[in-house]
């Protein structure tokens, strides 16, 4: 049976008649949350940047104005398309001019694995074109070519618009880490 709305109010004032508020004059502190330490990621980081240092005269094989280009299956065309165009955002830089094939290794690295956990999606990576290099070869460029095609967590990448580096940088599409 319902009841009037009149009769509903009036048995709950009686039912919190003796009530009294309560005053709170403090303020739980604020924590920030402590994000984990991914020690297993950080192992296969570090195990990854030992098997890129491994290095041999068939990863320099890449001449020096041709184009990168990587697609991981899944992956739509679509969105490589974009990236090479130059309609995602560039999150992160690294460069790498100047620095040895081991310097390298480990810079790109830690610079993914930072990128990764910073939840980074789109990033560029300048290599160079070996110009400068004693043989003229870019030594650099496939190096970088080969490592990003051994890794896991790269979903693509190609060649950067000649205003961002041309065939002397590359943009790199991350997968998301799951959290």
């Amino acid at each position: 049976m319902a009841e009037k709305p009149e009769e509903a109010k009036k048995l709950f004032a009686g039912a919190v008649a003796g009530a009294r508020k309560i005053e709170q004059d403090r303020v739980s502190p604020f924590r920030p949350r402590i994000r984990p330490v991914p020690r297993q990621a950080l192992r296969e980081v570090d195990a990854i940047a030992k098997e890129m240092l491994t290095f041999t005269s068939s990863d320099i094989d890449v001449g020096t104005g041709e184009e990168l280009l990587f697609l991981r299956s899944g992956v739509s065309k679509e969105t490589l398309r974009r990236i090479k165009r130059g309609q995602t955002a560039i999150e992160a830089e690294l460069d790498l001019h100047g620095l040895t094939v081991d310097q390298a290794g480990w810079a790109l690295a830690r610079f993914l694995q930072d990128a990764l956990s910073d939840g980074k999606r789109c990033v560029r990576i300048i290599h160079g074109k070996g110009l400068r290099s004693e043989a003229r070869l870019p030594v650099l460029k496939g190096c970088v070519n080969n490592w990003l095609r051994h890794r896991d967590d790269i979903l693509a990448f190609c060649s950067a618009r000649a205003e961002d580096g041309g065939t002397g940088a590359v943009y790199v599409l991350l997968k998301r880490l799951t959290r």
